[in-house]
């Protein structure tokens, strides 16, 4: 009996032996923070942030986008810095256009706390956004700096934190997604509307909406309502402007959530962006920064936590107004046809003066303040120099015919 107990005290240190062995495995050194600076956010959600040039002492404006697969400068900030560029043979496109650029190689952009080398910045024209936002756009932050490294974006703080590459334990309380990833994030989910469908969408936080889909899609799917209106607008992108429609989709999941009642664009993808059938169009940062989110590109891991913001309402304002700074001035550049902006009485090439008795001449504090449906928002505007004031009552997209 006692040599039996032996034989199964033996048998079991044995395979406890080789139980602990079997645990152990060469890993990766866990994930060690390089710095953190702060952000804003502009209308829709994009994200800006400052950053300097090589040794250019000049501090710069660069939008953070998931939705660009390399690093850019604006022309006019690459001509200001003296920076040289060459013409390529690569192309980029976006929803308004195809054009080959020029790379400027090798720079550096400076960060608080870091210093990336060895970029090549393709130089591109963002006189629209700078326009749209009323403030200088001097470049867009995308794939070339991404997959370098562990990317924390935290709305809640209003900083993104940048850490190594390595291990890391993520947050409690988040979910995963599994992008797939070439240089653009690509996930995939169910958007629903007259009927449910799956697909495939960019994950983009450059792109200042909700929800953006291809009307291929649309058309093929038979996804939408019948009796729901849709509302002429436009929406800037590469190579300008492009005409869109504006209206709701009864659901947009996302993870585990379900948003509901999600403001909605429709565009003709003229230049292939989505690549249809592989693309339903891209989910924007209007949505995206309702969590605080973990890009871990070289994983193919995003992780998502809900924030404070996950509640925000949904802004389904329309007022057919297209506003832009030019030379110092807020000038009035499209106005739809039959939108409230139309039968308010104002007319493209008005100068804004002031909104809602508002005279900063701030776009930003400007859209903002026509963001209420229902309300009835006075514009005090000067046409051949002479002052006059429409009243704009506000739509709302949610309604139907």
């Amino acid at each position: 009996m006692r040599y039996l107990k032996k034989i199964f005290l033996l048998t079991l240190l044995s395979y406890s032996c080789w139980h602990v062995q079997a645990q152990e495995e060469f890993v990766e050194p866990p994930i060690r923070k390089i710095t953190s600076f702060p952000f804003r956010l502009l209308t829709g959600g994009i994200i800006l942030f400052r950053a300097q040039v090589d040794a250019f002492p000049d501090s710069l404006n660069f939008i953070f986008d998931t939705g660009s697969g390399g690093i850019s400068l604006d022309s006019v900030t690459a001509e200001y810095l003296k920076i040289p560029s060459s013409l390529s043979d690569k192309t980029i496109r976006g929803i308004a256009g195809m054009k080959k650029v020029s790379f400027a190689y090798n720079h550096q952009l400076h960060l608080p706390g870091l210093t990336v080398d060895s970029l090549n910045f393709h130089i591109n024209d963002y006189d629209v956004l700078c326009s749209s936002y009323g403030e200088r756009i001097d470049g867009i932050m995308g794939y070339a700096f991404l997959s370098k490294y562990i990317v924390n974006i935290d709305y809640d703080s209003l900083k993104i934190h940048i850490y190594t590459k390595g291990t890391l334990k993520y947050p409690r309380g988040g979910f995963m997604l599994r992008p797939q990833l070439a240089f653009l994030p690509v996930i995939s989910t169910t958007v629903k509307d007259e009927r449910e469908q799956a697909s495939r969408f960019y994950f983009d936080t450059g792109a200042g909406m909700c929800l953006l889909l291809s009307k291929d899609f649309v058309q093929d799917s038979s996804l939408l309502r019948k009796k729901t209106k849709w509302y002429a607008t436009q929406a800037e992108g590469l190579g300008g402007k492009a005409p869109m429609e504006m209206g709701v989709v009864k659901q947009l999941r996302l993870g585990p959530f379900r948003f509901r009642n999600v403001p909605t664009y429709v565009f003709e993808d003229v230049y292939n962006v989505t690549s249809y059938p592989y693309l339903a169009g891209l989910i924007g940062n209007d949505m995206l920064r309702r969590f605080n989110c973990w890009l871990n590109y070289e994983k193919r891991e995003f992780y998502m936590i809900p924030n404070r913001h996950i509640y925000d309402p949904f802004d389904y304002s329309y007022t057919g107004l297209g506003i832009y700074r030019e030379d110092g001035a807020i000038v009035v550049e499209e106005v739809m046809k039959d939108s409230p902006a139309e039968k308010a009485g104002i007319q493209v090439g008005d100068l804004v003066l002031a909104v809602a008795n508002n005279f900063t001449a701030n776009i930003q504090m400007y859209k903002t303040l026509l963001q209420t449906p229902g309300q009835k928002v006075k514009v005090l505007l000067i046409r051949n120099g002479a002052l006059m004031d429409a009243v704009v009552k506000v739509g709302d997209v949610r309604k139907r015919r």
